[in-house]
């Protein structure tokens, strides 16, 4: 029995302490889409009182698992960089977009979108995920 996008998605996100540790809200689910919601809190500053990088790393490469999984097979990442394109502070609140910029049966490219809460792009996250033959089941 194929699991639907909201079954792999939960059972990905309640098997996951560090995305629940970030605070990640879920806002939409979907194949190819991921968009989470998450605040910047004061134990997620580095030394010079700004987000550590890891912050908006961990929720973009959070997109890129949901959004990619959500297909229905296992998808692994292979390859992630970050470009971080402005400081984020306490308080801010974070959201995802992401792209899926091309996927075949065993490889799948995207672009993840992090903005804060005045849709200033703070960074931009490319990944590729390999797609495993491997489908989402009730027991995974």
């Amino acid at each position: 029995m194929k699991l639907t996008v909201k079954e792999i998605v939960d059972q990905m996100f309640n098997n996951d302490p560090f995305s629940q540790w970030l605070g990640i809200e879920r806002v939409e689910d979907g194949k190819g889409v991921s968009v989470l919601k998450m605040k910047v809190r004061k134990d997620m500053l580095n030394g010079f009182g700004v987000a550590h990088g890891g912050i908006t790393y961990s929720l973009a490469d959070s997109a890129l698992a949901f959004s990619s999984n959500a297909h229905g097979n296992h998808a692994l990442s292979v390859d992630t960089s970050i470009s971080h394109t402005k400081k984020v502070m306490e308080g801010d609140e974070l959201i995802t977009r992401v792209v899926e910029v091309s996927r075949s049966n065993r490889i799948g490219n995207y672009q993840v979108f992090v903005e804060n809460q005045h849709q200033e792009l703070v960074a931009l996250f490319k990944g590729t995920v390999y797609i495993t033959k491997k489908e989402w089941s009730i027991k995974n």
